[in-house]
């Protein structure tokens, strides 16, 4: 079963970029490679009711149960030690990842308060773009009522594009609702 924004791809984008950036063949065209949505729990080391509740909600927005990363190293200062839980992350990969794609840009990006459009500045050197969302509550599957705590996200979108410029391109045209 093929989504909205795979359909897109192959029959707008592939055929925008590839006029555009003037490939010669169709598989040069950048593509969405993967999608990481991370959780970080600071909060779990005084707390470790949090991460169930964090873990539930990346669960419930991805449609995929996540992992729960660990600290690497202890740091006393912040009373963390190796091994304990920091956070939860998902990786988001073919139809999972297009179905994700489209929500965020059509439902849930539009729902945050007084929304101008994102930054377009945020692409790392080589076409890949990372976003921090401040609340889980944008998404339409979390239950206002049952939210112990409003926790922010980051959203990173890994491209095959070799520029930035071809990253922000790829994903204009996938309908990402960049500041003008």
């Amino acid at each position: 079963m093929a989504t909205r924004m795979k359909d897109k791809y192959l029959k707008e984008v592939v055929p925008g970029l590839q006029k555009e950036f003037s490939y010669a063949n169709p598989m040069q065209v950048p593509h969405v490679h993967k999608v990481v949505v991370n959780i970080g729990m600071g909060e779990s080391i005084q707390n470790a009711k949090a991460m169930d509740a964090a873990v539930s909600d990346l669960s419930t927005i991805t449609g995929q149960r996540p992992v729960i990363t660990r600290a690497k190293r202890s740091v006393a200062a912040f009373k963390l030690r190796e091994g304990m839980p920091i956070g939860c992350m998902v990786t988001l990969r073919g139809e999972r990842m297009y179905h994700f794609l489209d929500k965020l840009m059509n439902v849930a990006l539009p729902r945050i308060r007084d929304f101008q459009g994102i930054s377009g500045e945020a692409f790392d050197g080589r076409g890949n773009y990372t976003l921090g969302l401040r609340e889980q509550l944008v998404f339409p599957e979390i239950d206002y009522d049952k939210v112990d705590k409003v926790r922010g996200m980051e959203i990173s979108i890994v491209t095959t594009a070799r520029t930035d410029e071809e990253g922000r391109r790829l994903l204009k045209l996938m309908g990402m609702p960049f500041k003008k």
